[in-house]
């Protein structure tokens, strides 16, 4: 299981690599790139904005990407929330598990 998890980041690293290097950006972008997304499904996300917008500048493949992990950050802090909500109202209804 780990190691399909390693081949497709690893196929997803070069995919991406592979499209920036066809829009004239260095290699070295696309592996930093790759590793601050960090997932396949981010790196998916960003092959399509590189696939439709076809970015001029390295800025523009920065500024995407930082927007990319800050939607999973903020998806990461949504999730926390919910079970710490979810917790606190079972905390609500049932108690702290200390009374009989």
């Amino acid at each position: 299981m780990m190691t399909d998890n390693r081949m497709e980041w690893a196929r997803k690293r070069d995919e991406l690599v592979a499209a920036l290097k066809q829009l004239g950006f260095p290699e070295e972008l696309g592996e930093q790139v790759a590793k601050q997304l960090g997932s396949p499904k981010a790196m998916d996300r960003m092959l399509a904005y590189l696939y439709n917008v076809k970015p001029r500048s390295a800025e523009l493949v920065v500024d995407e990407m930082l927007a990319i992990c800050s939607d999973i950050e903020a998806w990461h802090n949504k999730k926390a929330a919910e079970a710490a909500n979810a917790r606190y109202n079972e905390m609500l209804y049932y108690g702290l598990g200390g009374e009989e």
